[in-house]
This record gives C-alpha cells, sequence and structure tokens, in this order.
C-alpha cells in the first residue's frame, strides 16, 4: 500500500496552472494594493527617528504633516514615457501612491521636525521635549 499519490506529468502541470491562475490571491496581490514601503523607527534618548524607504521617487512627492499627535507620511509619483518610432508606438505609464501614519509619543516635540530625502530614504527626525518639571529631592528643614 502506497501513502503517495503518483500523477502523470501532464496532470501536474495541469493542477500547478490551475492552482496558481484560478487563485482568488493573485489578482489580490497584483491589481489590489498598493505599494507600503517598509519603516523603521529608532529611539536613541534624545530623539525620534523615522526612516522610510521609497525608492524611485523624488523629494516632492512627499507630503508629511502633523495633526493632533498624528504623523501622517504620503507620497504620489507618476510616470509617463511615450515612444514613437516609424512603425509602432510605445506607452508606458507608471503610479505609485501610499499613506502611513503613526501616533506620536508624548514626549516627541512636534515643533521640532526636519526630514530629509537621500539614495530612496526619507528621513524624518523629531526631537524630545521634557514632559513636565524634572523631580528633585528636596530636604525640609525643620524649626
Amino acid at each position: 500500500m502506497s501513502l503517495v499519490k503518483k500523477n502523470d506529468g501532464l496532470r501536474s502541470w495541469r493542477s500547478m496552472f490551475s492552482d496558481f491562475f484560478e487563485s482568488e490571491h493573485l489578482y489580490d496581490d497584483f491589481f489590489n494594493k498598493s505599494m507600503v514601503p517598509a519603516v523603521n523607527v529608532k529611539d536613541d534618548g534624545k530623539e525620534y527617528l523615522v526612516e522610510v524607504a521609497a525608492p524611485g521617487m523624488e523629494k516632492d512627492d512627499f507630503n508629511i504633516t502633523i495633526e493632533n499627535g498624528l504623523l501622517c507620511i504620503s507620497a504620489e509619483c507618476k510616470d509617463e514615457k511615450e515612444e514613437k518610432e516609424e512603425n509602432y508606438t510605445r506607452k508606458e505609464f507608471n503610479y505609485q501612491s501610499f499613506q502611513r501614519s503613526f501616533t506620536l509619543p508624548e514626549d516627541a516635540n512636534e515643533e521640532d521636525i526636519h526630514a530629509k530625502y537621500k539614495r530612496g530614504v526619507l528621513k524624518i527626525k523629531l526631537t524630545k521635549k521634557e514632559l513636565g518639571a524634572e523631580k528633585h529631592k528636596k530636604m525640609i528643614a525643620i524649626e
């Protein structure tokens, strides 16, 4: 008795193509999902650093806002190319967009924020602010 079912080569190829093309996830993966870039958030004690991996974009493609303690990073990039030759015309276009939002910690200073885009990485620096007066130990004299 065998536990492994043997298929002929033709049947296994049909099964593989059927699984691939009839899958609902094929369309979801390629057509319905937008690009969401990877994000790193670092806390070095003095400031927060947010790094967004977004290669192929320009700094003018980004929009960064802070409102009610929420940091919103969005981008939109459109690219069209047209090539005309004697016997054909080829037109290509590309569109990318994303939006990411982050709730800022209480100690993030919303007034001191800096952003820089270089070599495909958007870096956003937020300094920290003091949350309140530091607590000091004080000796009380008794009269």
